[in-house]
C-alpha cells in the first residue's frame, strides 16, 4: 500500500434541513506535507469535533479501489482524490485484510487502525444524494480512522508499512457489517468488545446485544 493522494478542505457553507451549517468533507488533492497530530491533520478543516477529529478519528483514509465503483453510480459528479473526505487516498488498501487495531507507518507518523467511517448526511451533501447513506452501507467498503501513535508527516508516494498486526482478527469491514446488521453474530461482537483498539463507549453499547 502506498499514499496515492494527501486531501485537505476548507470550510464550506451549506445549507441542511433549513439551517445553515459548515463541512469539511469538501476536501482536495495537496502537494504540501499534511501533519498528522494527535487530534488533527494540521491545516485541516473540521466542522463538528463531537463526530470528526479527536484521539480516535485524528485522519481518514479511504482505497482508490473504490472509486470506480462509485464512479459508475455518481457519473456526473466532478470526480478528484478526497471526495469521500478522506484525508489519505490509499493505493491498495483493502478493509477485508485490514485490522482493527493494526500498527502501521505512513511517512514518519505511526497510526493505529481504530473504527470504520461511518456515514452522515454530509457525505449525502457532497454526492448530492442522501440515497449515498444506504448504498454505502451496503456496499460496506468505508475506509478508517486512525489514532495517532506518533506525530508525523505524509506526502504522496509514501508507503503504509505494516509493523504490528493486531492480535485481534476483527477486520474494518467486519466490524462497519456488525454495526449495522440487526442481528449481531457473537463471535464478531465477542471480538469487538475485546478490541482495545476501538473507542470504549463503542465497545460498552455493544455489550448489550451479548
Amino acid at each position: 500500500m502506498h499514499v496515492l493522494s494527501t486531501n485537505i478542505g476548507e470550510l464550506t457553507k451549506i445549507t441542511w434541513n433549513g439551517e445553515e451549517l459548515h463541512t469539511g468533507i469538501f476536501k482536495h488533492p495537496t502537494n504540501v506535507p499534511l501533519v498528522l497530530e494527535k487530534e488533527k491533520v494540521a491545516s485541516d478543516s473540521i466542522a463538528d469535533r463531537k463526530v470528526h477529529g479527536g484521539t480516535y478519528k485524528a485522519c481518514y483514509l479511504f482505497s482508490d479501489k473504490h472509486y470506480p465503483y462509485w464512479k459508475k453510480r455518481y457519473p456526473n459528479l466532478s470526480w478528484d482524490w478526497g471526495m469521500f473526505g478522506e484525508n489519505l487516498t490509499v493505493a491498495g488498501m483493502d478493509e477485508t485484510k485490514i485490522r482493527i487495531g493494526d500498527i502501521y507507518k505512513i511517512g514518519s507518523a505511526l497510526v493505529q487502525i481504530s473504527q470504520p467511517r461511518e456515514p452522515c448526511f454530509k457525505l449525502g451533501i457532497r454526492f448530492g444524494s442522501q440515497q449515498i447513506l444506504k448504498e454505502f452501507i451496503e456496499y460496506g467498503f468505508p475506509g478508517a480512522y486512525i489514532q495517532i501513535l506518533q506525530e508525523g508527516q505524509v506526502v504522496s508516494g509514501d508507503k503504509v508499512i505494516l509493523v504490528k498486526a493486531s492480535d485481534n482478527l476483527l477486520t474494518v469491514r467486519q466490524f462497519f457489517q456488525l454495526l449495522y446488521a440487526r442481528e449481531k453474530d457473537q463471535k464478531t461482537l465477542k471480538l469487538a468488545i475485546e478490541n482495545n483498539a476501538l473507542p470504549e463507549y463503542k465497545r460498552e453499547k455493544l455489550k448489550k446485544y451479548l
